[in-house]
């Protein structure tokens, strides 16, 4: 009872605080799954600083690593639904996860209300330059020839589903060699160790434009700003394949609407900055924004595809 009432108490604080105009009327704590550094922790920070100068009170990201983002997005979930807690929350550990894990304590949709998608990024299909292949139709000439000798290194569980919905639309044996995060798989391919790689944009476009790995298409619908050279998937023959990964801002769930919309407006026009925008296009970002409506329909579609993806690759993470 007295967590009930502490949780109905902040609810009329927000509500009220809203309602006079004075949210936040106290830090706001951006938490993050990964360690500082990555893409997440970077998006973090950026919009952070924005918003702390629109709102004149600390904006602050708490960085909880591990098991796969699970911690930091329980954490959240059970946070309270206030305002002042929320998940920089990445695809994976929003809509990979349920699929992967027999036993969650976070449901996505229950546990949670979206705020905005703040950016959006494809994966990009790389080979050891020692592969016979010059597009995607020859990789998978190739894997058919190799009789399954062909090894795939991937950094995290989104790349490795990504991989086996390859496999299976394209028909193909290809061994999944696991590594601890994208730079080491990167690496490995780099060392012919593993022989191809589905790793997002940053740690490989240098290697591609110095020719220690050919980069054969991107995973998203259209091209991608960093890298127009590289076909999509579509382009390169297999016209349904498309992965597009994401980063977006979660509330816990009972939020009060009047907050949700306040921080979303505000995260939008950040996301419209010049400074915001060229920083995350720099790192292979599409910059977004869109409602929390808009929001919820991409989990909601995301969650069916990539639990019946795990389901028919066999995948399981634990």
């Amino acid at each position: 009872m007295r967590r009930v009432l502490i949780a109905v108490l902040a609810l009329a604080c927000a509500a009220n605080a809203v309602a006079q105009g004075a949210y936040p009327g106290a830090p706001v704590r951006l938490v993050v799954g990964f360690p500082p550094g990555g893409a997440n922790d970077i998006l973090a920070r950026l919009i952070g600083a924005k918003l702390q100068d629109a709102w004149g009170q600390p904006v602050l990201t708490d960085n909880k690593p591990g098991a796969n983002a699970i911690i930091a997005t329980e954490f959240v979930a059970k946070s309270a639904p206030d305002g002042y807690t929320l998940l920089v929350g990445a695809s994976g550990a929003m809509t990979f996860n349920p699929g992967l894990y027999q036993k969650l304590n976070y449901d996505p949709v229950r546990d949670f209300a979206p705020v905005t998608l703040l950016g959006s990024f494809p994966l990009v299909l790389a080979v050891n330059p020692s592969v016979p292949a010059q597009s995607v139709k020859e990789l998978i000439a190739h894997a058919r020839g190799a009789g399954g000798k062909l090894n795939y290194a991937a950094g995290s569980t989104p790349f490795q589903l990504a991989a086996e919905l390859f496999k299976i639309q394209a028909g193909i044996a290809i061994a999944h060699i696991p590594y601890k995060g994208s730079a080491a798989a990167v690496n490995s391919v780099m060392a012919n160790d593993t022989q191809l790689t589905f790793v997002d944009a940053p740690p490989v476009v240098g290697q591609i434009r110095g020719g220690r790995l050919r980069g054969l298409a991107v995973t998203s619908r259209t091209r991608a700003a960093s890298m127009p050279e590289l076909p999509t998937m579509a382009e390169a023959g297999m016209a349904d394949f498309e992965v597009v990964l994401w980063t977006s801002l979660f509330a816990p769930a009972g939020t009060p609407r009047p907050v949700i919309d306040r921080i979303q407006q505000q995260v939008a026009k950040t996301l419209q900055m010049a400074d915001v925008r060229e920083r995350m296009l720099g790192l292979g970002i599409t910059p977004v924004g869109n409602t929390p409506e808009e929001l919820a329909a991409i989990v909601k579609a995301d969650l069916e595809k990539w639990t019946r993806v795990a389901k028919q690759a066999g995948v399981k993470a634990d």
